[in-house]
């Protein structure tokens, strides 16, 4: 008669999570890296395309980069795309602070996958 709620919520019948259960809502360890990609408040990476000069110019930026975010770049510009493909030759990564713009080309979606796979 009564349905077990999606939460988490349990009748007293039931026994508690214990061991694996825990261990999967526990958040997953970060490699450690010189440099943090916080999400933003909608639980996004913070990567956003940006068209210029009537579009011929296409930007990805990457924000809200906590602490040595020209590593970030260096990282981006060696392993985002393979070495010597014509993507690799196109990507200019610059820094500003806490912002890594990235230009020549549109790839939102994969320097998103790149982030995700480093563990931010």
């Amino acid at each position: 008669m009564f349905a077990r709620c999606l939460w988490g919520a349990r009748f007293f019948s039931q026994p508690a999570a214990t061991g694996a259960a825990q261990s999967l809502a526990s958040p997953p360890a970060v490699a450690k890296y010189s440099f943090f990609v916080s999400r933003n408040s909608n639980g996004n990476l913070p990567v956003y395309s940006d068209i210029r000069n009537g579009g011929t110019r296409l930007l990805v930026s990457i924000r809200n980069v906590d602490g040595n975010a020209s590593d970030l770049a260096k990282e981006l510009s060696t392993s985002l795309f393979k070495a010597g493909s014509p993507e690799a030759r196109r990507l200019k990564v610059k820094t500003n602070h806490q912002h890594v713009v990235i230009q020549g080309g549109r790839w939102t979606q994969e320097v998103n996958e790149w982030l995700k796979a480093k563990g931010f």
